[in-house]
């Protein structure tokens, strides 16, 4: 079990939606062993789909399809059956109707840049993990209290990067958090070291002109490149 788990148990800022428990726990534990979550986020559906292919191939067995993505939802449910190992999240989710059919899809959590009640509630209500999004310390605070599984800090490099999720980790030691937003390979670890219980990296893994022009070997360099990064030893 993770420190964050524990954490999450002990200090109980989540209390109107009871201690962390099933999902959400196995989903910290997976996250924390995973460290890099690619957010998938095209304008093609084929784009998307290569992005996905490419990357749990190389070794990525957490992605974050958002709902930008045409036919996201139709994505994640063919990955959530065809890839039943691996962790299958919905991005950009923005309402309780599109959480709903994430959640009928098969998705593993729910992502959104920001706070989103009626998402929170839908998944309160499911049982599944919600990932919101906060920019300031206030933030981090009400969507953990809201019942958040993890908080997303977005977007991170321009929030002040590593240092800036350091210093929310000095007073929100409990609440895990995954930085988005400029991530790259060669900043992750730092993120890592600052307090991030996982990384969420987009473009930066999958640039659009790779995937445009179907060029797998430069996609796969990235990804194995940010898996580097994040699991060498310290």
């Amino acid at each position: 079990m993770t420190k964050a788990v524990v954490a999450h148990s002990k200090r109980g800022f989540a209390g109107k939606c009871g201690p962390l428990v099933g999902k959400t726990a196995m989903l910290l534990d997976r996250l924390s062993d995973l460290k890099v979550v690619p957010v998938i986020r095209t304008d093609s559906d084929l784009e998307a789909a290569r992005a996905c292919d490419w990357l749990l191939e190389a070794g990525l067995d957490a992605l974050e399809v958002t709902l930008s993505v045409p036919g996201g939802v139709a994505l994640i449910a063919e990955l959530a059956k065809r890839e039943p190992e691996a962790l299958i999240g919905a991005g950009t989710v923005l309402s309780a109707e599109e959480a709903k059919a994430c959640i009928d899809a098969g998705a593993a959590f729910l992502v959104a840049p920001s706070a989103v009640p009626e998402v929170q509630a839908v998944a309160n209500a499911a049982g599944l993990p919600f990932m919101p999004g906060a920019a300031t310390p206030s933030e981090v605070l009400a969507r953990w209290r809201e019942g958040a599984a993890l908080v997303k800090i977005f977007p991170a490099k321009l929030l002040g990067g590593p240092a800036f999720l350091k210093t929310l980790k000095s007073v929100f030691p409990e609440i895990p958090l995954m930085p988005t937003g400029g991530v790259n390979p060669d900043t992750a670890a730092d993120y890592l070291a600052a307090g991030a219980l996982c990384v969420g990296m987009g473009g930066e893994l999958m640039p659009k002109d790779a995937l445009q022009a179907g060029d797998k070997k430069r996609v796969i360099a990235l990804a194995q490149q940010a898996l580097s990064a994040v699991t060498k030893p310290k």
